[in-house]
């Protein structure tokens, strides 16, 4: 049987003060002066791993204290339907490529999730001391102020903003990236293009982002976010303006004033790549 939104906002503090903790670990290992260039891909896979391993040693216990009962997603790269039940989804180095890369967009992140659905998300940004919080029916915050996304209804007066999900990306959701990009640089008024996801739905949360899409993509970047902005009032579909779940093909978090536009466009991007020879 489902718990309340009361019982979901209890658990909050004690998740909070777990990414906060691991956060810290995250600021200690962080150098804004580095100039690292990794000689591999396995080279940096081992830096990423080690980063990882450092903040979960710091999440892991305390998550799973909070919640004894409640499973953990080990692949955080995995996308589709999880088993029922409870699931702590992390993401210990949301943005962990910039953090080793001396950039500033990074994020620790923790989702309760409930029979597939989102019911508690904290993403904390450390450099900041930032943390946005959510739980399913309590709205959204930054620091405790409410969150709203914004009231734009002109795609042409919008910031939008996509990601990649993963590298080495199969080739045709690499197309379809590439030819929606193409096709919001003339709808929209500007497009942001980078990773992590997380960072550019919490600025849909915020209203300082009008839309944001993502071909392919994994639940760790998705699934916190998504409840950040519905909470906030925005709307989250496919990119079809369909309904969007876990196991779908893409993903549009936007403001409602400009979630079919958006929609639209992308819908004609992927007919353009058809059209060009892409698959569907």
């Amino acid at each position: 049987m489902a718990e309340t939104t009361h019982s979901d906002a209890e658990l909050l503090p004690e998740t909070v003060a777990a990414v906060r903790a691991a956060g810290d670990v995250l600021r200690a290992r962080y150098d804004p002066t580095t100039t690292v260039r990794y000689a591999s891909r396995d080279e940096l896979a081992a830096a990423l791993a080690d980063n990882d391993q450092a903040a979960l040693e710091v999440l892991r216990p305390r998550l799973s204290a909070l919640r004894p009962g409640a499973s953990w997603v080990e692949g955080e790269l995995d996308g589709g339907a999880l088993p029922e039940g409870e699931w702590w989804l992390v993401d210990p180095a949301e943005g962990n490529v910039n953090h080793l890369h001396g950039l500033t967009d990074w994020a620790v992140t923790a989702t309760l999730v409930r029979d597939n659905l989102p019911v508690i998300t904290v993403v904390h940004l450390p450099l900041t001391g930032q943390t946005a919080t959510a739980v399913a029916g309590g709205g959204a915050y930054l620091d405790g102020r409410a969150l709203q996304v914004s009231s734009t209804s002109s795609l042409g007066l919008g910031i939008v903003a996509t990601s990649q999900a993963r590298p080495d990306e199969d080739p045709d959701v690499v197309s379809r990236v590439a030819a929606s990009i193409a096709t919001m640089l003339e709808e929209a008024l500007v497009v942001r293009v980078s990773v992590p996801a997380t960072l550019h739905l919490l600025a849909v949360a915020s209203g300082r982002v009008d839309a944001f899409w993502q071909y392919a993509g994994a639940r760790a970047d998705l699934l916190p976010g998504a409840l950040l902005v519905s909470e906030s009032g925005g709307r989250i579909s496919d990119a079809a303006g369909g309904p969007w779940t876990t196991g779908s093909a893409s993903f549009l978090a936007a403001a409602p004033g400009v979630h079919s536009t958006a929609a639209e466009a992308l819908q004609a991007a992927v007919g353009t790549q058809r059209q060009q020879g892409g698959s569907s």
